[in-house]
């Protein structure tokens, strides 16, 4: 006799015990079609089993995605670092070039100065201003010839003097500038070092993390096998349903963080409501104006006047948005690559750089830089075009993805090895830190 080993199985065995019981008729015995009260035992036990075992794999399932997300958030990290560094070793190499013509510039007076100091001392040497003014008083044609003479030999020696003092004065600065040269080459030597410890580290955690995305797709092939087996249908069909399960557990994640967001931005604008009523009553309860004669006694002291007022609301993205949203787009299904500022591949500092670059604007290839580089503004405040940042802290120094705001809820980004350049929700990984405005 067949025994039932499936849910399906179960159900069957269920449904007949109930239909004989409902009918008054025993349990049947091992001579019937119908099941026994053990091997229904056995199918719900079965049944049981089998669905705890189809948990544990989508269990399964999930770790292997939550692993590779930790690396592809791993690798993310180490890419910008890179970028960082090789953006500091930049910064500081122009430094030193920088320094190096300054102190170009000072040798090239220091020289200049020493030549005019020899050859005034060699005039002076050539007029002989001792015998000159002995001269000048023994065989002068009186007092008054005599003291121009002098007079004139005094000027020359202010001169030689004055020179002397500029000379000294232009070595100090010479041997400073230089000074300050070497010590910027150093930097940019220890910088540039750092940033080549740094590619190594990014080039490690990105082979990391496609041998990660590797390990786990053959993972998930195997666990997707397990379920088809365990829900006795075809693989092609769990893959499907898996698919769909994480889709929608990714939507209602965007949607949970879209109304997070929609709440904290209500929020923020009722605390901007509250604070902007309680400086108005506390403007209403200021004491009344003094009388005219007070009023005018204290004309006669003239009050400092007040600091001008600081504009803090972010200026509007300009009218060079659409080329920079043009250009984004243009780039969509181009691969990922660590580094790369295109034209055919990029990563996301490299995105955002170079769709800003197309409407002029100049941005470092550097997430964290683009930040400290922009207006800072709130989610709520969010146009096409603005900068979206994500950080593993609430400090912008841990910024490591950045992406460029389409409008709608929707960015465009380079995500990371594996996907390419796409437009889709902002929500559709977890929230994002940080905005600003280039």
């Amino acid at each position: 006799m067949r025994r039932l080993g499936t849910a399906a199985g179960l159900t069957l065995a269920t449904a007949l015990l109930s239909g004989a019981a409902g009918l008054g008729i025993a349990a049947a015995d091992e001579t019937t079609d119908l099941p026994t009260r053990q091997q229904v035992e056995q199918a719900q036990g079965a049944a049981r089993e089998a669905a705890g075992t189809v948990d544990e794999v989508r269990a399964r399932l999930a770790l292997a995605n939550s692993r590779l997300e930790t690396a592809s958030v791993a690798a993310a990290q180490a890419a910008e670092a890179y970028n960082g560094a090789r953006w500091r070793a930049e910064e500081a190499q122009r430094t030193a070039q920088e320094a190096r013509a300054a102190a170009g510039a000072a040798a090239v007076d220091q020289e200049s100065l020493r030549q005019d100091y020899a050859d005034l001392m060699v005039s002076s040497y050539q007029e002989t201003p001792q015998l000159a003014a002995l001269a000048a008083i023994t065989e002068a044609d009186g007092i008054s010839s005599m003291l121009t003479t002098t007079s004139a030999l005094r000027a020359g020696q202010a001169a030689l003097d004055q020179r002397y003092d500029e000379l000294r004065a232009a070595t100090v600065i010479a041997e400073s500038a230089a000074g300050r040269a070497e010590d910027a080459q150093d930097e940019a030597d220890l910088a540039a070092g750092d940033a080549l410890i740094a590619r190594n580290a990014a080039a490690a955690a990105a082979d990391s993390a496609n041998a990660q995305a590797v390990a786990v797709a053959e993972e998930k092939t195997r666990l997707i096998a397990d379920l088809a087996r365990l829900q006795d249908i075809s693989v092609a069909l769990a893959e499907r349903r898996q698919a769909g399960l994480e889709e929608r557990a990714r939507a209602a994640a965007a949607a949970a963080a879209e109304r997070q967001a929609r709440r904290q931005a209500r929020q923020e604008a009722a605390t901007q409501a509250a604070q902007a009523a309680a400086a108005a009553e506390e403007a209403a309860a200021q004491p009344p104006a003094a009388p005219d004669d007070e009023q005018d006694a204290e004309q006669e002291q003239p009050e400092p006047a007040d600091p001008p007022t600081q504009n803090t609301t972010p200026p509007t993205p300009g009218a060079g948005v659409p080329a920079v949203l043009a250009f984004a787009r243009a780039q969509l299904g181009e691969p990922y690559r660590w580094a790369a500022s295109g034209p055919s591949a990029w990563d996301c500092s490299g995105l955002t750089a170079g769709a800003w670059a197309a409407a002029g604007t100049s941005l470092p290839h550097y997430s964290v830089a683009q930040y400290e580089q922009s207006t800072p503004i709130r989610s709520a405040d969010l146009k096409p075009g603005d900068l979206v940042f994500w950080g593993s802290s609430s400090s912008p120094s841990s910024i490591y993805h950045v992406a460029l705001y389409a409008g709608d809820g929707q960015i465009i980004h380079a995500p990371r090895t594996g996907k390419p350049v796409t437009e889709e929700s902002m929500y559709y990984w977890i929230p994002p830190t940080f905005y600003a405005r280039p």
